[in-house]
């Protein structure tokens, strides 16, 4: 059954733009997890333009639910992943000044690199996921790294929905059956919303996760963070 974790980087993007406290990003998570969520997702940047390394600090061990902590792997990084111990951890390619996640990881030619940081963090008894683009070969090249899981870049995904979501959808599948057959868990995430999600699972129905932050946090400006939590979950609930 697919678990809906919630990314709360919006959160933390309000408080900074005045400073303060408020909104409270903690209290936001645990009032998240309260209204059904499985997981609460951070993606803590060098800038700390939204999660901030304290906030992973403090948010730890108050969670509930699986923790989730999805960045580039550079040595801070390392070093807090480390230190939290995480239930998961999500490896993303991202530069130091992208304005969100871009593109997956090149499984093949960074395969040396991801298996010694996978190692690392494993050896902690943390899960690890690999941040990809629906190509089965990266797929593969996850699994030769040591990953235990592989997370699908779900932009292009939810830019061509619109336009006819049997093709928007096709590499995703192949990418997904790829994970299945080497036997690595499967989650997705990136611009999935109340209008392209149910379709994504009702197709790939054995999704372990998805992580949704940006659509989710937006529409509870309108619905209100509860009534928007329990319909992102109607969405992910489809097969239970």
């Amino acid at each position: 059954m697919t678990r809906l974790s919630v990314n709360i980087n919006k959160i933390a993007t309000i408080r900074n733009a005045r400073g303060g406290n408020l909104p409270d990003v903690t209290k936001a998570a645990l009032a998240i997890e309260d209204f059904g969520a499985e997981g609460i997702t951070v993606h803590p940047r060098p800038d700390e333009r939204h999660i901030r390394y304290a906030d992973v600090r403090e948010i730890r061990p108050l969670v509930r639910t699986e923790f989730n902590i999805e960045g580039n792997p550079i040595p801070s990084f390392i070093e807090l992943v480390s230190e939290v111990v995480p239930d998961q951890v999500t490896l993303v390619p991202d530069a130091h000044d992208a304005i969100t996640s871009n593109a997956g990881w090149d499984t093949i030619r960074h395969r040396e690199f991801l298996t010694d940081v996978i190692a690392r963090f494993k050896a902690l008894g943390i899960r690890t996921s690999v941040f990809v683009d629906p190509n089965p070969e990266m797929v593969t090249g996850a699994k030769a790294c040591g990953a235990d899981r592989v997370e699908l870049y779900t932009a292009a995904y939810a830019e061509e929905y619109a336009a006819g979501r049997e093709k928007a959808i096709a590499p995703y599948l192949a990418a997904a059956e790829e994970a299945r057959r080497v036997g690595l868990g499967l989650n997705a995430g990136h611009d999935l919303n109340l209008e392209n999600l149910e379709y994504f699972i009702r197709t790939i129905p054995w999704t372990d996760e998805v992580s949704i932050g940006h659509a989710l946090i937006s529409d509870a400006l309108y619905m209100g963070l509860e009534t928007t939590v329990k319909a992102y979950l109607s969405k992910v609930k489809i097969n239970a």
